[in-house]
């Protein structure tokens, strides 16, 4: 189950990189792209094991610098470093309640990008930062937050569409004793 719910999120991912690659909509209109694969990290650390959200940082951040002007592999460690984080304390994390999905996503969607600048610039390269560069945090943190809840509901609906349910537990344990006959 856990496998094929991993499956079905890299395909989510996978469709998230390429819409924001290809769809100039938001970034015309806000005036930033935004980030479609924080929320799913996320829903993988909230759901997933650490292999799930290991595998989704790992693929994501290079299905994201293959498409972007990163140096190839930069954005794989702040989205491990973020699911991490999320996997380790999910325990404590109220994970089904809508505001605290916001809130994570908002969060994860802040410290990715932040994150991918100090690794940017850590190799020696210099992007042009600015004001505007505010501005998109500002766009990407929101869009996050508003876009995690909606995650959530989506890949539950997928799992109930795609997904065999497990079986239900039998009535009588398995290790019983039968006495046959009369006593």
């Amino acid at each position: 189950m856990k496998r094929a719910r991993f499956l079905i999120l890299l395909v989510l991912a996978f469709l998230a990189v390429f819409a924001q690659a290809a769809w100039t909509g938001p970034r015309l209109w806000l005036g930033s792209p935004i980030n479609l694969v924080p929320p799913l990290v996320v829903y993988a650390a909230l759901r997933l094991s650490l292999a799930g959200v290991s595998g989704l940082a790992v693929v994501a951040g290079l299905w994201l610098d293959a498409l972007s002007a990163n140096p190839l592999g930069v954005s794989i460690l702040p989205l491990f470093l973020v699911g991490l984080v999320l996997w380790q304390q999910r325990d404590l994390l109220l994970r089904e309640l809508d505001y605290a999905q916001v809130l994570l996503g908002a969060a994860a969607s802040a410290v990715v990008p932040v994150l991918t600048l100090g690794l940017v610039f850590s190799k020696g390269l210099l992007p042009d930062v600015g004001w505007h560069s505010l501005w998109q945090l500002v766009v990407l943190t929101v869009t996050g937050g508003v876009l995690t809840p909606l995650v959530f509901r989506l890949m539950d609906r997928l799992e109930t569409a795609f997904l065999h349910p497990p079986a239900p537990a039998l009535p009588f344990r398995a290790d019983r004793d039968l006495k046959r006959g009369r006593y």
